[in-house]
């Protein structure tokens, strides 16, 4: 195979099913060799009976390409460190690391216990974290050794990142902290060779195939605006060394649309030069409210 990954070997974790599985074909597709990791588990995170990891390795072979499994719980030490392992004993480099894992466990604020919150920010937070670390002092150790990567990284948020969604607290604050751990990274690796950036996408997955349920494809419409393959063009080019100079920048995906997402920006401000009384404060703070656009209301306000 040849394309614009021709050449480079890309991990993506999570990649049995959904968004991991079509990224992982995608970059194959686009000639890369690919480390398809899927710990295999159900939607709420407990073990699921078969690993699909082996499955979409099949694919991918069937179709020409190269693909190795891995099986390794990437939100923790040895299975991060075992991910970029795999990587290199089985192709000798990693180039890109793409960080796709999660699942859900939805409560309202009230009902969300101590161990639902936790676990959801363990894979979702720290698994991006520990493969990103991992990653990251493998490419640090080649830049030292005079070997500058073209390395990438691209972490996967969502619309509740963004702008939070009810019913999703756990998930809204993982994926917000995966945004600023993508603005970090890309800050501190890019003398390393190491561009990192983060799509928040929205695609019809065994996450979300409820939320989108109502916007399935017509049959014969010829495109389905919620498919997974929709959002693997844009990660695989933000994984391949054609995006040089993109880094730290934060992308929406649906469909057939392409939204590259503003953050937070100073907006109105107001400057005493010395200490507010609360009244003070307050009728300020009105003042620079009346000032600053509505946000975006959260999903499923």
């Amino acid at each position: 195979m040849s394309g614009i990954c021709e050449g480079r070997v890309v991990a993506v974790t999570g990649a049995g099913r959904g968004l991991g599985r079509a990224h992982a074909l995608a970059f194959a597709a686009e000639g890369a060799r690919v480390v398809v990791n899927d710990l295999g588990v159900g939607l709420d995170g407990t073990p699921d009976a078969d690993s699909p990891a082996a499955l979409v390795v099949a694919e991918i072979r069937a179709a020409g390409g190269e693909a190795v499994a891995h099986g390794g719980d990437i939100a923790t030490t040895p299975g991060a460190a075992s991910l970029v392992a795999t990587a290199l004993d089985a192709y000798g480099r990693l180039d890109t690391l793409v960080n796709n894992a999660g699942f859900l466990r939805d409560r309202m604020l009230v009902n969300l216990d101590e161990e639902e919150w936790d676990a959801v920010l363990r894979v979702h937070l720290k698994g991006h974290f520990l493969p990103l670390k991992h990653a990251a002092a493998h490419w640090r150790a080649e830049a030292k050794a005079g070997r500058l990567p073209v390395a990438r990284i691209v972490n996967t948020s969502s619309g509740a990142g963004l702008l939070g969604a009810v019913g999703q607290g756990n998930y809204s604050a993982a994926k917000a902290g995966v945004l600023a751990l993508t603005l970090v990274a890309a800050a501190e690796l890019a003398r390393y060779g190491v561009q990192v950036n983060a799509v928040a996408p929205a695609a019809r997955t065994r996450m979300t195939e409820r939320t989108f349920a109502d916007r399935m494809a017509a049959p014969g419409a010829g495109f389905d605006a919620m498919a997974p393959e929709n959002v693997s063009p844009l990660v695989v080019w933000l994984g391949s060394a054609a995006g040089s100079g993109v880094t730290g920048r934060v992308f929406e995906a649906e469909g057939g649309r392409i939204t590259v997402m503003d953050g937070w920006r100073r907006g109105p401000t107001s400057d005493k030069a010395a200490r507010w009384t609360p009244t003070e404060a307050g009728e300020t703070a009105q003042a620079l409210l009346k000032q600053t656009p509505t946000p975006e209301p959260v999903y499923g306000q």
